[in-house]
């Protein structure tokens, strides 16, 4: 995964943070990368102990932990907001459910957060909200030619998506096979459209086909045609793919599924630019430029003699491999907030249209997405579709409710560390260094939230600090 941006502006500075939270080391880190983007940071370690503070200075953001009762929170935010009506308050919880959300209905915050938090994300996403836009660093406003050439194709701006796609329109300018690889999902289409509108081949047709998806004995007629009376039912002459994309591109989606039969005759028009309908014999001469795409590992395909080795070097000449969504995490919001726009669009809605919540954000960007961003359309699809009326701000419980069973199961996972796997201990390995290693690791499991380690291991967090100490953890 991508380093996130290095942040060293002043974008923040006259922006109070008031951060609340007993774990030390989260504090630290969070106080650490605000101040980074010029925040004045103070941090407190309950709700009671931060009462005073909120009475004597104007806090802009608070972000608390809720560990205490939720009439007591309430009361909080609401002498917070008497005194700042324009403040905004953010609660941060353990889980992302609907019930944890829910049970926070009618205290008044603004927004939900979960842990594990990322200070270094945190501080980016509060200067993409609350940041002065004027004195931004050039690392975050500088917009590369070739994003802005493929602006109408894919939206991007994470530095993995950049990398790939640099060389996309030069790749474009010739006339050479392209495969691209990538998971279900990541875009691989919009990339061989890409190609093609960018490249000579523009004003000539662009059709795709998925092979996969036509059953074995019908995809060599959609390929290349047949004649008039070819076999039975063949009424009339039926023109190919290759015959439809002359003087365009033709690609040819999960190339990977395409029987070995076929791919030997693929070959050769590759090689020699002819073709023959089923049942004719008169070669006809193709012009056409040939985009192949998959999702299986083709040269694992080769290895294991599910794919011609020959032809995967005839296709494997120019290579673009799309990375998934969750190594992409910085154009999850610019994606988000493109399909919610789209799907609002479609249903009629005027802008301004509802935005998404930081927290909503930072949400999304702890998901697997399995379906990587085909699933974030659909989200963003269902929840605009859903959306009850008048929302202003989608926040994270307008997108509960709304994931798939897997993508649910993961989330748990992911914020239940006692769920993954467990540790490797040698049979015979010290007591002490065993648990060391539990200690170790379980800190490693929670990014470094000393609370939520040693509740996970059932010690108090005095115990745990103690235990830190003596093993010189830091």
């Amino acid at each position: 995964m991508d380093t996130v941006i290095e942040i060293n502006s002043k974008t923040l500075q006259g922006i109070h943070f008031l951060i609340i939270d007993q774990d030390r080391t989260f504090l630290k880190g969070m106080e650490a990368s605000l101040k980074r983007l010029g925040a004045d940071v103070t941090v407190e370690h309950t709700l009671t102990d931060a009462k005073r503070l909120v009475r004597e200075r104007r806090f802009n953001i608070i972000l608390a932990s809720v560990s205490e009762d939720i009439p007591m929170i309430r009361r909080f935010i609401e002498e917070y907001k008497n005194r700042h009506p324009t403040g905004q308050f953010f609660i941060v919880l353990e889980s992302p459910t609907v019930q944890n959300i829910s049970l926070m209905d009618g205290t008044g915050a603004d927004d939900y957060f979960f842990k594990p938090i990322d200070p270094q994300r945190f501080a980016l996403t509060m200067e993409t909200f609350f940041g002065r836009k004027e004195g931004q660093s050039k690392s975050l406003t500088v917009v590369e030619p070739f994003v802005k050439q493929l602006k109408p194709y894919l939206l991007f701006r994470s530095p993995s998506m950049k990398r790939v796609l640099a060389d996309l329109p030069r790749i474009a300018s010739s006339d050479q096979t392209v495969l691209i690889s990538g998971e279900t999902g990541t875009g691989k289409e919009l990339a061989a459209r890409a190609i093609h509108f960018l490249s000579p081949r523009a004003e000539g047709p662009f059709v795709a086909i998925n092979c996969g998806a036509i059953p074995d004995s019908l995809i060599e007629g959609e390929l290349f045609g047949h004649e008039k009376g070819a076999f039975t039912g063949a009424l009339r002459t039926h023109k190919g793919k290759f015959e439809l994309a002359s003087g365009g591109t033709l690609f040819l989606d999960e190339i990977g599924d395409m029987p070995l039969a076929l791919q030997i005759r693929l070959l050769r028009v590759l090689e020699e630019g002819i073709i023959y309908r089923i049942g004719g014999e008169n070669p006809i001469k193709i012009n056409v430029r040939v985009i192949a795409a998959s999702r299986r590992d083709l040269k694992k395909a080769v290895d294991n003699g599910l794919f011609r080795d020959d032809l995967y070097y005839r296709l494997n000449v120019l290579r673009v491999h799309l990375p998934p969504l969750r190594e992409r995490i910085e154009d999850i919001p610019l994606l988000a907030l493109h399909f919610l726009e789209r799907a609002f669009s479609e249903m009629g809605v005027s802008p301004p249209y509802p935005t998404l919540s930081p927290g909503t954000i930072d949400l999304l960007e702890k998901l697997p997405w399995r379906g990587n961003v085909r699933e974030l359309r659909n989200l963003m699809t269902r929840v605009a579709t859903l959306l009850p009326t008048k929302t202003l701000r989608i926040l994270p419980i307008h997108i509960l409710p709304y994931i798939d069973e897997f993508m649910e199961k993961m989330i748990s996972t992911y914020y239940n560390p006692t769920q993954q796997q467990g540790v490797f201990i040698p049979i015979g390995t010290p007591m002490d260094k065993v648990e060391e290693i539990i200690i170790r690791e379980t800190l490693k499991h929670t990014n470094g939230n000393r609370s939520q380690t040693a509740r996970l291991l059932n010690i108090s967090i005095r115990t745990i600090r103690r235990k830190l100490k003596k093993y010189n953890i830091k």
